[in-house]
């Protein structure tokens, strides 16, 4: 079954192709463990001293480009669990949806899957007793 893409859909593919390897560059060139590097802090944790669900994502990335897969998942775990499935679930609410990954898609499209686990990762990132330190940051 082929997909059929409107032009503004084409357009953000066509914006996406660019977007991508342009961060992947910066990440390549850049590192965001250093001072003076271009990536912008996190605000939510320079207002508040918490980290957000994001936080340590741009540090996490640098390391997947270098091919540190073990420190990616150190600076944020639900990140790199998550990342694999977000062209799969592009491609799904596009209209692609082979059998063999519809119990998959099924759980991870469910709304409430999200409302749940986000906040309590959020949460959990936060508390500073093991094991719960090892969603933070590190």
């Amino acid at each position: 079954m082929a997909v059929a893409l409107k032009p503004l859909q084409w357009t953000a593919l066509a914006g996406i192709a660019l977007l991508i390897p342009a961060g992947v560059w910066l990440l390549l060139h850049f590192d965001p463990n250093v001072e003076g590097n271009p990536f912008l802090p996190c605000i939510f944790r320079e207002l508040t001293g918490f980290y957000c669900i994001g936080c340590g994502l741009t540090r996490a990335l640098h390391a997947l480009v270098h091919g540190d897969i073990a420190r990616a998942f150190g600076m944020n775990p639900l990140a790199m669990i998550v990342l694999p499935l977000v062209p799969l679930l592009v491609a799904h609410s596009q209209g692609w949806r082979p059998r063999v990954l519809e119990p998959l898609m099924r759980v991870v499209m469910e709304p409430r899957l999200w409302l749940v686990l986000l906040p309590i990762y959020w949460v959990a990132r936060n508390l500073p007793w093991y094991p719960f330190t090892l969603l933070a940051p590190g």
